[in-house]
């Protein structure tokens, strides 16, 4: 694991048979499935703690993970969206990542057999496979970084998602009605001192919906410098809360001109519109503190065209020239003039702002 950064790992995706645990499991005489391996479950649990997810992808018989949810339903609860079946491990991966809602790239195999490993490495480039003596390397990876409370409680947000999927699923309405129907609320304000290390976290291991890719040392150091505040948003439904799912650096120095050095947030909540509703608030904000004009850093990525899209829609245009841009990183523009019509957050997410004090100095 030298030189990887363990902000790109959402999730380590674990073979079974040779991995997990010792034998075979399709090849033991009755039903008990194999012991796992001690050090294994220590090392899902450690993850676990850090907020890295576990899953898994084994080319075995669908029924072992009948018997793993019958027979050791403690062991089956701490894998979210489990791949076994006789298909390609890259096969596995791509569903693991789809049904999770996150990149494919976020995904970490740990796996005995050097033809699985290949076999994802050469179809599935992004993902990083180990074998299982590269356990404590990986673990050691994440040795003195910060844990959140978002961190802490990922994993029982994912199994929330897994119920909130299940519930649209059988919903008989349209999307926006089981929307509405899930009561969602955000909250947006300016950050607390207890936020700020979400905030960070959210700009180091976002990318579906990240503007930037400002590291989390320039934003905590752009964050305490004068002119400048830091946003967050906070949302929940009727099957719970998210936490805080978004983050947005703000550079007032220019009171005619409000500029967004990085809009950040959480994969989670993709396809809900909180992304929106979170960028036509600063819009909002904006102009009640008497800017004209909102700007925001855009660096284009293969994984941020999402972000892209939202931007478009919010009629922020490319402004060649303009202070802060980079061959790698554009300015987008838009004016907040008095007679311009600032788009809405969508009808079914109830949206509510808190007043603080760096507002009223703004």
């Amino acid at each position: 694991m030298t030189g990887y950064d363990p902000d790109s790992v959402k999730c380590v995706v674990w073979d079974l048979d040779g991995t997990l645990w010792d034998d075979i499991a399709v090849e033991t005489p009755t039903d008990e499935l194999p012991v796992p391996r001690p050090e294994m479950l220590a090392a899902i649990d450690a993850l676990a703690a850090r907020g890295v997810l576990s899953s898994i992808a084994s080319r075995s018989a669908p029924t072992v993970l009948d018997r793993l949810a019958a027979g050791r339903p403690e062991l089956r609860e701490r894998f979210l969206a489990p791949q076994v079946s006789w298909q390609d491990k890259s096969e596995s991966l791509r569903r693991i990542a789809r049904d999770l809602g996150i990149a494919v790239e976020a995904l970490v195999l740990v796996d005995d057999s050097p033809y699985e490993r290949a076999e994802v490495e050469a179809l599935l480039p992004g993902v990083r496979t180990l074998a299982p003596e590269d356990v404590p390397a990986l673990l050691a990876a994440f040795e003195g970084r910060e844990v959140t409370p978002e961190s802490r409680e990922r994993v029982r947000r994912y199994r929330t998602e897994v119920t909130r999927r299940a519930e649209g699923e059988r919903f008989s309405g349209s999307r926006e009605e089981f929307l509405r129907w899930c009561d969602m609320r955000l909250t947006i304000g300016a950050a607390t001192p207890g936020e700020i290390p979400r905030a960070l976290e959210l700009a180091a291991r976002t990318h579906r919906l990240n503007s930037s890719g400002l590291t989390p040392d320039r934003l905590r150091e752009l964050a305490a410098s004068e002119g400048h505040a830091l946003y967050t948003a906070r949302m929940a439904d009727r099957f719970g809360s998210y936490g805080v799912i978004g983050a947005a650096l703000v550079d007032r120095t220019d009171p005619a001109a409000w500029s967004v050095p990085l809009l950040a947030l959480s994969c989670r909540v993709a396809g809900r519109g909180a992304a929106a509703a979170f960028l036509f608030r600063l819009m909002r904000r904006a102009r009640a503190a008497g800017a004209g004009t909102f700007r925001v850093t855009l660096r284009p990525t293969d994984a941020n065209l999402e972000m892209r899209i939202l931007l478009r829609q919010a009629g922020l245009r490319r402004a060649d020239g303009t202070p802060g841009s980079t061959p790698d990183a554009a300015v987008l523009v838009r004016s907040l003039s008095g007679d311009s019509v600032l788009p809405e957050p969508p009808p079914y997410l109830h949206v509510t702002e808190q007043d603080h004090r760096e507002d009223a100095e703004a």
